[in-house]
C-alpha cells in the first residue's frame, strides 16, 4: 500500500474508533443515551468499510447507507456478504435523525448495534492485514 493510502487508512480508522469510544463511555455512563450509541455504531460501521475501499482505492458515495457501502466492499472481496446483517445500521444514521421520526431504541438494541459495529471492525481489520 502506498503512503499516502495507509496515512488515509490510518486516518479512516482513528474516525472509526473514535465512534467506539463514544458507544464505550455512553454503555459506562450511569443514563446512557441509547440513540447516540446507535447512531455511533452506524458511523463507526460506515467508517470501518469505506477504510477498506480507501485501502483498495475504491471510489466511495458520499452516503450514509451501509447497504450501497457494503456492496461496493462485495465487489472486490465477496466474503462481504457475511457483513449483510450491518445493513440494518443504516437506519440510525438517517431514519431518526429528526424529532419528527422520533425513537428511542432500549439497551438491548443500543448493545445489538454495537456488536455490528465491533463485527464490521474486526472483519475488516482482518481484510486490511491481508494488504501488509
Amino acid at each position: 500500500m502506498e503512503e499516502t493510502t495507509l496515512e488515509l487508512v490510518k486516518q479512516w480508522l482513528i474516525k472509526a474508533n473514535n465512534d467506539l469510544q463514544v458507544i464505550e463511555n455512553e454503555l459506562n455512563s450511569a443514563e446512557p443515551v441509547m440513540d447516540a450509541i446507535c447512531f455511533h455504531a452506524q458511523q463507526a460501521a460506515e467508517k470501518f468499510l469505506k477504510t477498506f475501499l480507501v485501502a483498495h482505492n475504491i471510489d466511495y458515495p458520499q452516503t450514509h447507507n451501509i447497504s450501497a457501502i457494503l456492496n461496493l466492499c462485495r465487489s472486490q472481496d465477496e466474503q462481504f456478504i457475511d457483513l449483510k446483517q450491518s445493513i440494518t445500521l443504516s437506519k440510525y444514521a438517517t431514519d431518526f435523525l429528526y424529532p419528527a421520526d422520533f425513537y428511542i431504541p432500549d439497551l438491548e438494541e443500543a448493545k445489538e448495534a454495537y456488536q455490528l459495529a465491533l463485527k464490521v471492525k474486526d472483519f475488516v481489520l482482518e481484510k486490511l492485514k491481508l494488504l501488509q
